[in-house]
């Protein structure tokens, strides 16, 4: 996923919470709704999501410093992880809370044309965003399904955006309908009921964030495809003859650090093997351009040693 596409499902999904945000809010004020009310603050807490998502996309891309050698790419998933904390916190818990003292204490909603028909043009507005992130996510999904997409993206955005817009376009559809039974039945119960529901969703979202971007902050190697291809271009068949073993690790969505042990002939001269490993980091960078960071160390392949595993205490291949 390039930067620009995600920056562009950012700012589409932002300017639309702003709209619905304050939309849902002059709802709740006229009709008293309890769905209105904790629909405005989901759509609040998003655009602050949205931004905190810009922020940590501004702040990656700051220069390395002897602090901080490797950069800053891993603020994106700090900031990431944030949006989940928040969207649990701000979004989900208030909408559990205001839900209970709605079914607690009901009251009958009042104008209710207000609601309806904020909750229509957020169902439009949201669905609008929501087909932007989809269209960005196309670009870089390949075969993947949703599922695996949002479980193997290394950047975070777009499966950040992904879930919010999904969790607030089926929220739009709880609060339409909690609202619409209340307004049939004229038991403002319903209306907490939606609302509770709301809260439900918020969380299950946020805790699927928490959970990915969690593993992205450990430390996620490159996919499949890129070890394949690094591997690939590591041998020569000529001074490199054969991967011992190899790591990756992601150091922010479009950076990777590359660190393997390569068997080269007995009787290279030193020389002749730091030209190899020139040689094969030029072609790493060209089959993987996110491979920047990249450390080879040669030695002489061992049977024995290459036995014991890729266990990377016991450093595989060494004598």
């Amino acid at each position: 996923m390039s930067a620009s596409g995600g920056t562009k499902a950012i700012v589409a999904a932002l300017a639309a919470n702003l709209a619905i945000a304050v939309a849902k809010f002059v709802a709740f004020l006229f009709s008293g709704s309890s769905s209105m009310l904790a629909e405005s603050v989901h759509s609040l807490a998003d655009s602050g999501n949205q931004g905190l998502l810009l922020l940590g996309g501004k702040k990656a891309k700051r220069e390395a410093t002897p602090q901080h050698p490797f950069g800053y790419g891993r603020e994106r998933y700090i900031y990431a992880f944030l949006v989940s904390i928040v969207l649990f916190s701000v979004g989900g818990m208030f909408a559990i809370y205001e839900g209970y003292e709605k079914i607690k204490h009901p009251h009958e909603i009042e104008a209710w044309y207000w609601p309806v028909g904020v909750l229509v043009f957020a169902i439009i507005a949201e669905a609008f965003s929501f087909r932007t992130a989809i269209q960005e996510s196309n670009h870089t999904r390949g075969k993947l399904t949703w599922t695996q997409f949002i479980r193997r993206a290394k950047a975070p955005e777009l499966p950040v955006v992904l879930l919010e817009d999904l969790g607030a376009l089926v929220g739009l559809i709880l609060a339409l309908v909690g609202v619409s039974l209340a307004l049939a039945t004229g038991d403002g119960v319903w209306d907490g009921i939606g609302t509770l529901c709301i809260g439900v969703l918020l969380i299950l979202i946020a805790i699927i964030l928490a959970a990915e971007t969690k593993s992205l902050l450990l430390g996620e190697a490159a996919g499949t495809e890129d070890v394949e291809k690094i591997e690939k271009a590591l041998v020569d068949g000529d001074t490199v003859t054969r991967v011992i073993h190899m790591r990756t690790l992601h150091l922010g969505p479009e950076e990777l650090l590359v660190a393997a042990k390569i068997a080269v002939q007995a009787n290279e001269t030193a020389a002749e093997v730091a030209a190899a490993i020139n040689a094969a980091e030029e072609r790493i960078r060209a089959a993987v351009p996110i491979a920047r960071v990249i450390y080879l160390e040669p030695d002489i392949y061992s049977e024995s040693a290459a036995a014991e595993g890729t266990n990377p205490a016991k450093s595989p291949g060494a004598h």
